[in-house]
């Protein structure tokens, strides 16, 4: 606000009585000579956006899903095996192909490095409440296909032995019995 009480925009012009008259509506970026897509491009790839149609609608997507391991599946089931792009068709539909994909790649990303900073009694947990409410058979489970490909060996190989683990110690559970045999438990040959 000015010192005469009118209030001063910086992409506006000063006015009386509180309003600001705009000269431009276009979203900042589009005046100096970008496009809307790469606009959007800007947003969905900035981690920390807060805003815009196409990402409360992939935040409300993902949010339906109850678990951290629910959502990893679901994203690896959105790329494509050969290609390795990604595809939603709202999404798609909003933002084009390549802003989905890169967006959907991130997000694979952020929710696989998520799950790898989970203790491992809380992945366990996780993947509980996902067999219990998908109702997948363990022996069914993808879980080789879920990391993305932007995940450093080392991140997939920590994953691996983690998931394997955790595998192991719900067939357990269970009453099934461990697939190395020198793992599974001592039985007296009474038994």
């Amino acid at each position: 606000m000015g010192p005469d009480g009118d209030i001063k925009s910086s992409p506006g012009r000063r006015t009386q009585a509180g309003s600001v008259r705009l000269r431009s509506c276009k979203p900042q970026g589009l005046a100096r000579g970008k496009g809307i897509r790469q606009v959007l491009s800007d947003f969905m790839a900035k981690p920390g956006s807060t805003g815009g149609p196409a990402l409360d609608l992939w935040r409300r997507t993902l949010s339906r899903i109850p678990t951290l391991f629910g959502r990893l599946v679901f994203l690896a089931s959105l790329r494509d095996r050969l290609t390795g792009r990604y595809a939603h068709g709202p999404l798609v539909e909003i933002v084009g192909r390549e802003i989905t994909d890169r967006t959907l790649s991130h997000s694979h990303h952020q929710i696989f490095t998520e799950w790898l900073s989970f203790s491992l009694s809380d992945q366990k947990a996780d993947l509980d409440d996902y067999l219990t409410s998908s109702q997948c058979a363990l022996e069914a489970l993808p879980y080789r296909e879920l990391p993305p490909s932007t995940a450093h060996q080392v991140e997939k190989q920590l994953y691996l032995t983690d998931l394997e683990t955790l595998l192991e110690l719900l067939r357990y559970e269970r009453g099934g019995v461990f697939s190395i045999p020198e793992a599974s438990p001592y039985q007296s040959p009474d038994q």
